[in-house]
């Protein structure tokens, strides 16, 4: 009998094809190829410029003209500003200048061992004497009225931070409905840049330290919402179910169960508030904040690299102290060792310390002290002007590679996106949303996009994205290369742990210095200091990504036979796909921050403008910028973000 049949597992071409097109992402493709011929050339026809054209333009700069005038006019008048904003002012001054008194009367000697006795009960002796030496570096640098001016600032804006996030993260983990509505707005918050929080709060209480203390409460408030919730919907189920069975009413198992199970999410939380409003209190420098940030400010407005680096580095010694303090905080959180007693002591000695202090007539600190860094530093930035900058042979210097990541980089990318016509921009976004999530995500991007053509600042927000796309792609490669070293090899990730933990608690503004120093001013300094504050986060993440890579499927591998990059190629970054796209995401938003705060040093485009608005009173073009920055990280953020689908019911 020749009965002639296919083999199993055989497959025709017309089945070829139909499986395909039950693939999703082929579907997905299929339909934007038919949807690019039929609106590709209709669209041409109509606008073939790159130009956004003025007929779909808004200019706001009138009506923010208007209302930035009224503001000014009933600030002393007008009852809302009298009876409302007018007591919000007052009250946060007061709070910071009343911090500032209580800190200048403690001393330098009381400050000190005020915070080296809490660093020691928290996390022991080795911490408790790195944060003592990190405040006589303050000192010693001269910059302590500064280092208070911005622990002042600091200790309201976190209180009043953790507060605010701490009621919206009970909310949001005791409602549901709550939930739902809070988790787009701070998913939204999250995405802003820092600098975007500045507008809104000198719109309304002007330059000063009030301004800037609400604004660090904006922008430090969420993730200690985010975590509170977290913390509370994750409690253990088990233990509700027990305390609710003993008949406890709903305040008891809050009180009881709920907020001690999610005390580390707590603690986190805190740990986060903190460091955010550091970092956002130092960029605040640009609205009167005062303290270290504004030393950092104006030592960069005059290019003074000595200068700025004396009050960036105790920014940082702030900043590794306070991370280290809460962390340890967080880690020995409900251990029982008569700490309670040991806290007296502690505070006695403190106590003593600064009373012994103020006898001696040694609140101040001693100018004699004093270690000048700014002329040497300086000095030896003229020399790697003079040896480094260009001229090196073989390599170049650090100028000409700047010059050259601008020439061959960054000119061709600006270029080409302003070249394009701007429909296509928006079908590139919508597809790029599209294909990794749904039609919701890219109508989302591409509402965002065109919003900022509807703003009229279309082509310094495809300057921005230029310096975006070249800093996220330099950032990926170098992230994604350590990320993997380390992945596989202790010893390198153990090299690596210290450096990683430096530059991911350093300020934004501080990653400025180090590259004005290097490489002048203009585009590529900023894309430069956007890469170094970007790639921190994506090396851990890759790390941590490629390490949780279940070790049954490695062991299948080996036992195939796969080599080493086998494995690496064919298992662990396959599995470790959701931790690498996260590790893009946030390498896109955290890249953004800083691009945008490269326009202090020379990035242009939506940074200058903002930098402008802020620095000349012209609301209106700091306001529309700000605005259009808000949209480019919404769209980043869309199209780098995978949407999470819920499985089908019954699947």
């Amino acid at each position: 009998m020749a009965a002639v049949t296919a083999p199993v597992g055989h497959t025709g071409p017309a089945d070829r094809a139909r499986s395909l097109l039950r693939h999703r992402a082929a579907g997905k493709l299929l339909l934007l190829a038919l949807a690019a011929a039929v609106l590709v050339p209709v669209l041409n026809s109509q606008w073939a410029s790159g130009t956004w054209p003025n007929a779909l333009t808004v200019d706001l700069t009138e009506p923010l003209g208007r209302a930035s005038d009224w503001i000014i006019d009933n600030r002393d008048s007008h009852p809302l500003f009298l009876y409302f904003f007018g007591y919000v002012s007052n009250a946060v001054t007061l709070a910071v200048r009343a911090v500032y008194l209580v800190l200048l009367g403690a001393g330098w000697a009381g400050v000190t061992a005020v915070a080296a006795l809490v660093a020691w009960r928290v996390a022991g002796v080795r911490l408790a004497l790195g944060t003592a030496a990190a405040f006589l570096a303050c000192g010693l640098l001269g910059m302590w009225v500064p280092t208070m001016q911005t622990l002042a600032l600091m200790v309201v804006a976190v209180l009043a931070s953790v507060a605010l996030g701490a009621l919206l993260g009970l909310a949001a983990g005791l409602s549901d409905r709550t939930y739902r509505a809070l988790r787009p707005v701070l998913d939204t918050m999250q995405v802003l840049p820092a600098f975007a929080y500045l507008l809104p709060v000198v719109l309304i209480f002007g330059i000063g330290v009030p301004a800037a203390v609400l604004a660090t409460v904006v922008y430090a408030a969420p993730p200690m919402a985010r975590l509170t919730a977290l913390g509370l919907r994750d409690a253990d189920g088990g233990v509700m179910e027990a305390v609710a069975s003993l008949g406890a009413t709903a305040r008891q198992r809050l009180l009881t169960a709920r907020l001690p199970l999610a005390r580390k999410e707590l603690l986190l939380g805190l740990n986060q508030t903190i460091m955010m409003a550091l970092s956002m209190a130092v960029i605040a420098s640009v609205i009167g904040a005062g303290g270290l940030g504004d030393r950092v400010y104006q030592a960069l407005a005059s290019v003074d690299v000595g200068a700025a680096l004396a009050a960036g580095v105790p920014i940082v010694l702030l900043a590794v102290v306070l991370d280290r303090v809460t962390a340890a905080a967080g880690e020995r959180l409900g251990e029982s060792d008569g700490s309670l007693p040991r806290w007296g002591y502690a505070a006695a000695a403190a106590l003593v310390v600064a009373v012994a202090g103020r006898l001696a007539g040694r609140l101040d600190w001693p100018e004699a002290w004093n270690v000048a860094i700014a002329e040497p530093v300086n000095r030896t930035v003229d020399w790697m002007t003079d040896h480094l900058y260009s001229g090196v042979p073989y390599i170049g210097g650090t100028a000409d590679w700047a010059a050259h990541f601008t020439t061959w980089i960054l000119n061709p990318l600006r270029d080409g996106l302003q070249w394009l016509p701007w429909w296509s921009v928006l079908l590139i976004v919508a597809a790029l949303a599209w294909l990794i999530g749904t039609w919701r995500t890219a109508l989302t991007a591409v509402l965002a996009m065109a919003a900022i053509g509807v703003l009229g600042v279309w082509q310094p927000s495809l300057d921005t994205l230029s310096q975006v796309l070249a800093a996220v792609a330099v950032t990926l490669v170098l992230g994604l290369a350590t990320g993997i070293a380390a992945a596989r090899s202790e010893r390198v990730e153990r090299l690596l742990r210290p450096v990683l933990d430096v530059f991911q608690t350093m300020p934004q503004f501080v990653y400025l210095i180090p590259v004005v120093a290097l490489f002048g001013i203009g585009r590529a300094p900023a894309v430069a200091a956007a890469v170094v504050y970007a790639l921190p986060a994506v090396v851990r993440i890759t790390t941590q990504g490629l390490r949780a890579v279940d070790p049954a499927a490695l062991e299948a591998a080996r036992s195939l036979g796969a080599t080493s990059g086998q494995q690496l190629r064919q298992v662990q970054l396959p599995l470790a796909r959701p931790a690498l796209l996260l590790a893009v995401n946030q390498g896109v938003v955290l890249v953004l921050a800083v691009v945008i705060i490269g326009g202090l040093v020379g990035g242009g485009a939506l940074g200058y403008d903002v930098v402008f608005g802020l620095a000349q009173g012209d609301l209106a073009t700091g306001l529309v910028a700000g605005a259009a920055i808000v949209c480019l990280g919404l769209m980043l953020d869309r199209v780098t973000q995978p949407t999470q689908r819920r499985p089908k019911k019954g699947a």
